[in-house]
C-alpha cells in the first residue's frame, strides 16, 4: 500500500471528507487529493497533523516498511533537514542581529565626544535601545522555541549583556575624567532579567495559543 492510500483510509475511518480534512490541516482540498493519490507528498508538519486529526499512530503513517516507499522515506529526510536547516539560520541571524545592535550601540556611545550628548544617547541605550532589543529578541526566541527547554537560559544571558553594557553610558560619563576602572552595572540585572523573561514568557504564550488554535 502506497503513502496515498494509507493516508485516505485513515480519513476515511476518521469519518472526515477531504474538504473536512483540508480545513483542519489548514491545506487546500485539491492538496489532500494530491496527497491521496500519490501525485505530492505530505511534508512532516502535515503528517503529525494528520496523525492527530484521524487518530492514528505514527507507526501507521510511516514505519511500516512494506508499506511506504523508500522515495518518500527520501522526502521526508530532506524536508526535515531543510527546516532544520531553515531554523539553524534562522537562530543564527537572531544572535549576530542582537549582538550588532548591542555592540553598534555601545560603540556609537565611545565615539560620542561631547559630555552633554553622552549623557542623552546612554540613557537611549540603558532604557530603549537595549530593552527593546532584548525583550524583542527573547520573544522571537519564545515564539519560534529555539533551543527548547534551553531557552530560558538567554534571558540570563541578556541580563548580563545589558549590565554590562553600564560602561558604555552614564558609568563611562562619570569616570573617563579621572580614567578609572569601570565595573559592569549589576544593578542592571534584574531589570534585564525581567525584560527578557517578559518576551520569553509572551512569545512562548504566543506560540501556544497558534499551536492550540491549529488542533
Amino acid at each position: 500500500m502506497e503513502i496515498g492510500s494509507i493516508i485516505k483510509t485513515a480519513r476515511n475511518e476518521a469519518g472526515l471528507s477531504q474538504e473536512q480534512a483540508a480545513e483542519a490541516l489548514g491545506v487546500s482540498r485539491q492538496t489532500v487529493s494530491n496527497w491521496e493519490t500519490g501525485k505530492t507528498y505530505p511534508d512532516i508538519i502535515s503528517v503529525i497533523k494528520m496523525s492527530d486529526l484521524y487518530s492514528v499512530s505514527l507507526d501507521r503513517l510511516l514505519k511500516e516498511e512494506s508499506s511506504v516507499k523508500q522515495s518518500y522515506r527520501s522526502f521526508l529526510e530532506e524536508s526535515t533537514n531543510t527546516v532544520k536547516s531553515n531554523e539553524r539560520k534562522s537562530i543564527l541571524a537572531l544572535v549576530l542581529t542582537t549582538l550588532g545592535i548591542w555592540a553598534l550601540s555601545l560603540l556609537a556611545f565611545i565615539l560620542i565626544h561631547t559630555g552633554v550628548d553622552r549623557y542623552g544617547y546612554g540613557a537611549a541605550i540603558t532604557w530603549t535601545i537595549l530593552p527593546i532589543t532584548f525583550f524583542v529578541a527573547s520573544f522571537l526566541i519564545g515564539s519560534r522555541n529555539f533551543w527548547g527547554g534551553l531557552k530560558w537560559l538567554s534571558a540570563p544571558v541578556f541580563s548580563l549583556m545589558y549590565s554590562l553594557s553600564g560602561f558604555a553610558t552614564y558609568v563611562v560619563t562619570n569616570h573617563s575624567a579621572v580614567q578609572s576602572v569601570i565595573w559592569p552595572d549589576f544593578a542592571k540585572l534584574p531589570i534585564g532579567l525581567a525584560i527578557s523573561l517578559a518576551g520569553l514568557v509572551i512569545g512562548t504564550l504566543v506560540r501556544s495559543r497558534k499551536y492550540k488554535k491549529e488542533q
